[in-house]
């Protein structure tokens, strides 16, 4: 049981950001129309500092 609480603790401080600075989210999305038709195109990401997380859905 006290395992489980630590466990919770932890997971509570890494998301409130005590660690550092939380995640920052972004998002793009669009339409692409050319010679092969209509693409919706959405891209998601995520940055910590220098690290950067990208997403390409299609």
């Amino acid at each position: 049981m006290i395992r489980f609480i630590a466990l919770i603790a932890v997971a509570a401080l890494a998301s409130c950001g005590v660690d550092g600075a939380p995640l920052k989210p972004s998002s793009k999305a669009g339409i692409n129309v050319g010679s092969g038709g209509v693409k919706t195109v959405v891209n998601l990401g995520a940055s910590k500092g220098q690290l950067f997380v990208n997403w390409n859905l299609i």
